[in-house]
């Protein structure tokens, strides 16, 4: 018989799809790997299983403990789904900006979660940043993950995703381009693929309202960048000890309005029910057409689904009043 023994061994071997009608302007294969097919629906639930089996494997995680962390929503899924086959209690704390979905479906997963403001400063005591380091700090026998400066967050994908990406392309892949938010990802993959074949371009898909962009061409962290924006699950006003500068080539921003609208777009012209920051990247990869040619093979990461975002992007009234339709 075949079965897997828990959910978390669904976690991984996600397909890549081809894009066709999207990215019809450009000339060059592009395919999408597509993390919503992991259980929790993204591709966090990789580096939460691992965060989670290395903090076990040297005494930080401790049984019948609770997990405390920071979350946009992804991150808590898959932290969700291990403290449930593990026996752990999850508190996740995050930002008013995120969906409501994304709120309604961690607490169907038995997580508490606690929304503070988006619009303070990072060290301000009410940032989610703030809360959830202090809650980690006065729960017994609790654990305070910190994926942005975990480092096992990066590890997953250099151990995972990067793997998968360089197997499913026979090594063909010439750019990968991804959304950057806590780094892991793009660092993770962006190190493995490197260590391939050092000829692969590495993009990362920025936010405006974000560092990352200038902070890599200038190496000044410029606090006149950072201003709150919409699109979920990227960019940043910190900068997390993830993100490997050296082995990212450059940052496209795409912007509120075009991550919204490609989110859509991507669901209607490809079947492809992704999430927020995917319309993101798909946006990003157009903007960066110029710099691919007729043989080379761009992979886009899509980092979740579209479940999350029903009330949002996929939402006419809501596109409507943010000047989106």
């Amino acid at each position: 018989m075949q079965y897997i023994e828990n959910i978390l061994g669904a976690i991984g071997n996600t397909p890549l799809i081809k894009l066709n009608k999207i990215t019809s302007e450009i000339d060059a294969l592009v395919l999408a790997k597509v993390e919503f097919f992991n259980p929790g629906n993204s591709v966090k639930d990789r580096m939460a299983l691992k965060m989670v089996e290395d903090a076990e494997a040297d005494g930080r995680l401790k049984p019948g403990g609770t997990i405390v962390e920071g979350t946009s929503g992804n991150t808590g899924m898959g932290l969700a789904l291990t403290a449930i086959i593990k026996g752990y209690k999850l508190i996740c704390v995050s930002t008013d900006k995120q969906s409501k979905e994304k709120f309604d479906i961690l607490r169907a997963v038995g997580a508490q979660v606690i929304v503070c403001p988006t619009d303070v400063a990072p060290d301000d005591p009410k940032s989610y940043y703030s809360t959830s380091k202090r809650i980690g700090e006065e729960t017994p026998n609790s654990w305070y993950v910190n994926q942005y400066d975990n480092p096992s967050n990066a590890l997953a994908h250099y151990e995972q995703t990067g793997p998968e990406i360089w197997k499913q392309t026979e090594g063909k892949i010439t750019h990968f381009v991804v959304g950057v938010g806590t780094g892991g990802t793009i660092s993770g993959v962006g190190k493995y693929l490197k260590e391939q074949n050092p000829d692969i371009k590495i993009w990362g898909v920025d936010s405006y309202g974000s560092v990352f962009k200038k902070y890599h061409e200038t190496g000044i962290f410029d606090e006149k960048e950072i201003y709150p924006y919409i699109t979920e699950g990227i960019g940043e006003d910190i900068l997390p000890e993830n993100v490997n500068f050296e082995i990212i080539d450059g940052f496209e921003k795409v912007t509120d309005k075009d991550a919204a609208v490609y989110t859509r777009k991507l669901a209607r012209e490809e079947g492809i029910f992704a999430g927020n920051s995917c319309g993101a990247a798909v946006k990003g990869v157009l903007q960066l057409k110029k710099h691919f040619g007729p043989d080379d093979v761009v992979v886009v990461l899509l980092h979740d689904s579209g479940s999350r975002y029903v009330g949002k992007m996929y939402n006419d009234l809501w596109m409507k009043k943010n000047g989106f339709l």
